[in-house]
């Protein structure tokens, strides 16, 4: 199946991809009103957020140019000192933008 880029094939790619994404959110939260959340899933829940988020940065550490590289230390060192996540995100963000700048 191939989808044209034109403008209208650009609108409808996104409307699918907004339906996909409000789809899984719904029906995550619906299937999760039928389950009582002990400890076990409540575990589960956590690190299975780790775990994606090490799905994709251990991948971009690895083969990533520099700008990726300085983009992790960066976040890194920062949510290490300041311990918020968006001022973290911004420093990583920054780190990428100046090294690929120069």
């Amino acid at each position: 199946m191939a989808i044209e880029t034109t403008t209208l094939g650009v609108l409808g790619l996104i409307a699918i991809m907004t339906l996909t994404t409000l789809v899984t959110r719904f029906g995550g939260v619906f299937i999760m009103s039928f389950l009582r959340i002990s400890p076990r899933i409540e575990s589960f829940i956590n690190t299975m957020a780790s775990s994606v988020l090490i799905a994709i940065i251990v991948p971009m550490a690895v083969s990533g140019d520099l700008g990726a590289l300085a983009a992790l230390v960066a976040t890194g060192v920062a949510m290490l000192v300041i311990r918020k996540p968006l001022p973290a995100i911004a420093m990583g963000l920054l780190a990428a933008a100046v090294v690929r700048y120069f």
